[in-house]
């Protein structure tokens, strides 16, 4: 640990060095205000099939489908600026070595074509959980110190292409959602990997807006948790994501634990739709009394119950809905930090699980979002909703096609 934080301090003092070459930095040169996040996968690819130049390239995936006047619309809509994952895992894998450099470049390729029609970009560095089909994910490189080392000089080679772009256009977030840091001992383990982070893409890009979150998958607690006085520059913005409450934005989904799955249609906002809470709630209890393992019944029914009490009135909805932008506007007044740095990097309400046939009513989901956006708005942070596409897509659904436009309406008709 003593040669780590030798080292870390080392970047640090670099880091500091070129800041000061590079002149003041008084604020976030990247100011971002209403956002969409694009799709980070379509078709998720084996990782055995990365040997070939058409299943990676173009890159990021979304560049296949959105074309110009794809991102036109968005601008059109009322966005500013959009939130672009990027996978980092084929920049790593070995099956993908003969390709980084035009992946390198085809993200840049992409960038400035989010640019050219008026909108602002975050190149999102996105890892998604390790699986049978790919040898690595966020915990893997969080855990594995030979990897992490891989991944800051991924940071820094992607900061170096990012450099010369036009810092008020592009900004660069270094990693997305750390999984780690729930538990003490491991926020003490992120706040050093972050500033390593931090060292190692300002070392290649001394001017370009930093994106910096807490630990424990980038929630507001995981946020609070951090000194934003140990990271020595004030281009930086600080982000958090927030998809509370969860029994109502995650329904249906089968990757978010084995409770979810059972409940779908609860409406926005429930106290709203009493009989339509009644019957999905009903619905929910049949399939856990049919369907869920049986030795895990009473609890889940039980866990039902207690997380539709505290969002099934007015006041316990809003208040769920707050706690988290109440925790980062503490953090902010503690330190003080500018709301303006602030960004909710991502929120949203699931449209449809994947061969799921329950859909979720749009006018629900535009409700959610316009409730969500108006917390992050009346604090002064700026927001992304997750996302342009898939399961909880707001412009399209799965396969291309359409989906309902009122979250889009809903957009246009925010008062500037």
């Amino acid at each position: 640990m003593a040669g780590r934080t030798m080292r870390f301090r080392g970047f640090l003092a670099a880091a500091s060095l070129l800041a000061c070459f590079a002149g003041p930095l008084e604020a976030a040169t990247f100011a971002p205000a209403r956002g969409v996040n694009l799709d980070i996968w379509d078709t998720w690819p084996d990782e055995a099939e990365w040997t070939q130049e058409d299943v990676l390239l173009p890159y990021p995936e979304w560049r296949r489908k959105i074309d110009a006047e794809d991102l036109a619309l968005l601008k059109e809509t009322g966005f500013d600026f959009v939130r672009m994952p990027v996978d980092p895992i084929p920049f790593l894998s070995p099956k993908s070595a003969g390709f980084r450099d035009r992946l390198f470049a085809s993200v840049l390729e992409g960038a400035r074509a989010i640019n050219a029609a008026g909108l602002k970009v975050i190149v999102d560095l996105h890892p998604i959980p390790r699986g049978a089909d790919r040898f690595a994910g966020v915990e893997e490189i969080l855990r594995d110190e030979a990897l992490f080392e891989r991944y800051l000089d991924l940071v820094r080679e992607m900061g170096r292409t990012l450099a010369a772009e036009d810092p008020a256009m592009v900004a660069f977030e270094l990693l997305n959602e750390p999984v780690t840091g729930c538990e003490g001992a491991e926020g003490a383990a992120w706040d050093e990997q972050l500033g390593r982070l931090f060292a190692a893409a300002r070392s290649s890009a001394p001017r370009t807006t930093l994106i910096l979150s807490g630990a424990c998958w980038g929630t507001a607690e995981g946020l609070a948790a951090l000194n934003p006085n140990t990271i020595p520059d004030d281009n930086i913005l600080w982000g958090f994501h927030s998809y509370a409450p969860f029994v109502l934005t995650s329904q249906g989904a089968l990757w978010a634990g084995d409770f979810i799955r059972y409940v779908t249609r609860v409406p926005y906002p429930p106290h709203a739709h009493p009989e339509a809470l009644a019957e999905a709630i009903e619905k929910a209890r049949e399939r856990i009394r049919n369907d869920a393992p049986f030795l895990r019944r009473a609890g889940m029914l039980a866990y039902l119950d207690e997380l539709i009490a505290g969002v099934d009135t007015k006041e316990e909805l809003e208040a769920e809905m707050a706690a988290p932008f109440n925790i980062v506007a503490d953090w902010a007044a503690k330190y003080g930090v500018d709301p303006a740095n602030i960004i909710l990097g991502e929120f949203g309400m699931i449209r449809q699980e994947y061969q799921n046939p329950d859909v979720m009513p749009a006018e629900w989901r535009a409700a959610y979002m316009r409730d969500m956006i108006a917390q992050a708005e009346e604090r002064g942070f700026s927001w992304s909703i997750w996302g342009y596409g898939g399961a909880f897509g707001i412009v399209e659904e799965f396969g291309g096609r359409r989906a309902e436009d009122d979250v889009l309406r809903m957009v246009g008709e925010l008062k500037n």
